[in-house]
């Protein structure tokens, strides 16, 4: 495999080199050459080829290889913003042929032999991180910190150690075959899977895999307390729920910041958010100063949901694409820069690697609390999260634009990655999955 830009930079820093990361060891050994797959049955998965190019393809069924192992039959699952960085191939180590999606809900079919907390038909939905409940991380419940699920040396050469694995993320976080699929096996299943109560539907039980426990934990870890003014960037799916749970909190103010339709979502779908459209500000005008003066001398809080790939000035828009830089700082420099002193500015979006221009400055002499987030250890908030899904204090589902089938999972990144169609987050059907739960408020099924 070829090594896109942000590895070569990797590799200049670190002065390792990484041309043989293909001989990495697979945990989730998809290959059915290898005797790994059922090959008596097939399925549809997302497969990723190239940069921009994803596909749905027919493959073997995946079978389960050690006694913790289970096989979900896959009834829903969905296309995260994360994902659109696998398309444009800025995550390292991926491999043709490689299945997406970390984030799915489905049925029990099949049972390693050491598995006794579930049974043939639970329904569950997945941790989309990979731990193996064990080691000294996951017995503190910081599971996306498992020192057992991730064999890249990649990962740890570049950020001083390992983190768990992913579901359909690249075999820089481990290479285990995605749930944007019919079928998907379950390492150390007990561990990674919620049985889902019959009061919670797929289409609400899906979103407790990532992007509640990940919105949630921003809130947590970055400290929103009640009467903080806080400010978010990026008004994707995780941006429009860490608003959501910034509220609940206590914020008294929550300021939405991004560049497109969804400030206008936005605004029908979370009572008493303000929103910041950023390329509608005056010529020279930034968002720190439009911040500082909506609320003077700064929020208490900002979070970071928007990601280190989507540069806004010319400077960064070269070293991006020279491969001088991984990740552009200027969001994270407008967090900074926007935060009252001594605040504190959580980074929840996903950022790869290097930066250029960062402004260490700021961040020291005005005392700010930078917060690398990390992934959400999904676990440690299923409990209260499942209780508010069940109890309805919380639904996930206005965060919805589309229902689709598997068959246009494809299209469905496309349409993401553009930003056009109203697209925030779909739904997303298999052969398996039930008709509509009654009373969801999202769209009916269509087509793209």
């Amino acid at each position: 495999m070829a090594l896109n830009a942000a590895s070569n930079l990797a590799e200049k820093v670190l002065g390792r080199d990484y041309s043989n990361v293909d001989t990495i060891t697979d945990v989730s050994k998809p290959d059915a050459a290898a005797g790994t797959a059922d090959t008596t049955e097939t399925m549809k998965a997302l497969a990723w080829f190239g940069k921009g190019d994803v596909r749905v393809i027919e493959t073997h069924k995946p079978k389960i290889l050690e006694p913790t192992d289970v096989i979900v039959k896959v009834t829903g699952t969905t296309v995260c913003g994360s994902d659109i960085h696998l398309l444009h191939n800025v995550i390292l180590q991926l491999k043709a042929g490689d299945i997406l999606g970390h984030e799915f809900v489905g049925r029990v079919s099949e049972l390693g032999s050491a598995v006794t907390e579930l049974s043939i038909g639970d329904r569950v939905a997945n941790s989309f991180v990979v731990s193996c409940g064990e080691c000294r991380f996951c017995k503190q419940k910081l599971t996306t910190a498992c020192e057992k699920t991730n064999p890249s040396n990649v990962h740890g050469d570049l950020y001083g150690s390992k983190m768990g694995g992913i579901f359909g993320y690249s075999h820089f976080v481990g290479g285990y075959a995605g749930g944007q699929a019919e079928y998907v096996r379950i390492p150390y299943a007990a561990q990674n899977l919620l049985k889902l109560p019959d009061e919670v539907p797929d289409e609400k039980g899906l979103y407790l895999a990532d992007i509640l426990p990940t919105s949630y934990h921003a809130v947590q870890d970055t400290g929103v307390y009640a009467g903080d003014a806080v400010a978010v960037w990026g008004l994707g799916p995780i941006g429009l729920l860490v608003s959501m749970f910034a509220f609940k909190a206590g914020a008294s103010r929550v300021i939405g910041i991004d560049g497109n339709f969804r400030t206008e979502f936005a605004l029908k779908k979370i009572p008493g958010i303000e929103v910041l459209d950023f390329t509608k500000l005056p010529r020279g005008r930034t968002v720190t100063a439009e911040i500082h003066d909506r609320v003077p001398g700064g929020v208490d809080v900002s979070i970071e949901a928007a990601g280190g790939e989507y540069a806004k000035g010319w400077a960064h828009k070269i070293e991006l694409a020279v491969g001088a830089e991984q990740d552009t700082s200027e969001l994270v420099n407008e967090a900074i820069t926007s935060t009252r002193k001594f605040g504190r500015v959580g980074i929840i979006a996903d950022y790869v690697g290097f930066t250029n221009h960062f402004n260490i400055g700021s961040l020291m002499e005005r005392g700010i609390r930078l917060i690398g987030n990390g992934q959400s250890p999904v676990q440690k908030y299923w409990p209260e999260l499942l209780a508010m899904v069940k109890s309805g204090e919380i639904d996930p589902t206005f965060i919805v634009t589309h229902r689709l089938k598997l068959d246009d999972i494809a299209k469905c990144y496309y349409v993401h990655e553009k930003k056009e169609q109203g697209m925030v987050k779909a739904y997303i059907e298999t052969r398996f999955s039930a008709p509509r739960a009654p009373g969801i408020d999202m769209p009916e099924l269509s087509r793209l």
